[in-house]
């Protein structure tokens, strides 16, 4: 029996190419099959679906590659939330672009694994040589700026946690809005350290009058956690005045901009971010205003060496002798021992789109939302909670009580013909239309106000 191909060697493009041609096929006919944002039925429905595809996980005799991906792929495909329908807008999950796929199909064929030199000779090289230069973009002033490839916000905002505890010791005191991401006080959980200080935001900001209370009043090493753009509105806290707070105060800033950061790059936007390479950790996300495959994140700092207290040793991977001979060690890079090359896709990304591409489409996403809010707040039967300030839109039916607005959200998911999130916020339930796919248009939009407001008057 002829054994299954491998994706990588000098034969391995003539095995993927017509593989691939079987995945395109089923990534189209699925798409064909779904019809929509998402399966119409619900998970009971879907998962009936997936199981009857699949069969036997480990039947006793292959299918062989064609029909297993064929019959995979498609199932797979019918049964997404595909981020690249524009009526798919519930969370921040962008679709990715097609270049950035691509990439990743080359980075999944060679399989490089970051965490010895030997594994990944080119891919460690162009790993350094992206951080090092993303790292400047956000600390434009700092000497030696570096950052860490992570799975995305949640691992980056626990390793900024972790490096301020290595700094201050177990009773560090992290004090955060009640705004910030649920990781900030989980990564506290995991770490050891006391339960973080959640201070309130009414106003769905940071107040730097409540910091500068809290400050006063916290004895010894302290760590502020500020958000630009949060996960229910995408607000971004006044990181300005919060940095002025910590520096006067003797405290750590992080500021999680997931979400935001990638507003840096942008002329148009970027004030909004002012204060931003204060902070003595970032959290950014390339799988949302970057359209990359997830995952895509990253932990900058202003300075190497603040990343140290990450060294580990593994002599199989890093041996002493091997580093100084000139052999980099990786280990340091991540808690993380297996890793795979995300930061390939991101630089043929940026190689591709450029400054300027990437700046459009960060652009057109923010103006799409601002159309949006504008067309509802227009709309006598929608009210807007504000005026967006990323791509973020907060709305409701006019006069809908909170369990109508559930239930609407949850009608249009069991039919398959929207995808939007849900947030609480000053005491009331509302619609989340997180807008991340850069092809959506105008008639999009009134596609999905067009059909919001059928969906209100059956």
């Amino acid at each position: 029996m002829t054994p299954s191909p491998l994706a990588g060697g000098p034969h391995g493009p003539d095995a993927l190419r017509p593989l691939l041609d079987t995945v395109l096929t089923a990534l189209h006919s699925g798409a064909h099959a779904r019809g929509g944002p998402l399966p119409a039925g619900g998970p009971d429905t879907v998962t009936a679906r997936v199981a009857t595809a699949l069969g036997d996980v480990l039947p006793d005799h292959g299918t062989g590659d064609h029909e297993a991906l064929r019959t995979l792929v498609h199932t797979l495909a019918a049964g997404a939330a595909d981020p690249a329908d524009p009526l798919c807008a519930a969370h921040l999950h962008g679709p990715p672009l097609a270049v950035a796929a691509a990439a990743d199909l080359a980075a999944s064929a060679l399989n490089p694994s970051l965490d010895s030199w030997d594994q990944a000779p080119a891919a460690s090289a162009l790993e350094a040589l992206l951080t090092r230069s993303l790292a400047a973009e956000f600390y434009p002033a700092a000497p030696h700026p570096d950052a860490l490839v992570t799975t995305g916000g949640t691992e980056a905002n626990q390793l900024a946690l972790l490096l301020a505890r290595e700094r201050h010791g177990p009773r560090l005191t992290v004090l955060h809005g009640a705004n910030a991401h649920h990781s900030v006080p989980r990564a506290a959980w995991l770490l050891g350290l006391p339960p973080t200080v959640t201070l309130p935001t009414p106003a769905g900001t940071l107040d730097p009058a409540v910091l500068a209370e809290a400050l006063a009043a916290t004895p010894g090493p302290t760590l502020v956690t500020a958000t630009a753009g949060t996960t229910d509105a995408g607000l971004i806290d006044p990181l300005q005045p919060l940095a002025d707070l910590c520096d006067h105060h003797g405290a750590d800033l992080h500021i999680d901009a997931a979400y935001g950061g990638l507003l840096a790059l942008s002329p148009r936007h970027r004030d909004r971010l002012t204060g931003l390479d204060r902070a003595r950790s970032l959290t950014i996300d390339l799988h949302k205003l970057g359209w990359q495959p997830v995952a895509a994140g990253l932990l900058a700092v202003p300075d190497t060496t603040l990343l140290a207290p990450l060294a580990h040793q593994a002599d199989y991977l890093n041996a002493t002798d091997d580093t100084e001979a000139g052999l980099p060690d990786l280990l340091g890079r991540s808690l993380r021992t297996t890793r795979r090359p995300d930061a390939f896709k991101i630089a043929t990304t940026l190689r591709s789109l450029g400054r300027d591409g990437l700046t459009r489409l960060i652009d057109h996403t923010c103006a799409l939302a601002h159309h949006l809010a504008q067309r509802l707040d227009a709309h006598p039967r929608f009210e807007t909670h504000s005026a967006p300030t990323i791509s973020t839109v907060l709305f409701r039916p006019t006069d809908a009580d909170d369990n109508q607005v559930a239930t609407l959200r949850r009608t249009l998911l069991h039919e398959g013909r929207a995808v939007l999130g849900r947030t609480r916020t000053d005491g009331r339930l509302w619609l989340k239309a997180t807008l991340l796919n850069p092809h959506t248009t105008v008639r999009d939009l009134d596609t999905l106000i067009a059909l919001l407001e059928g969906s209100t008057h059956r």
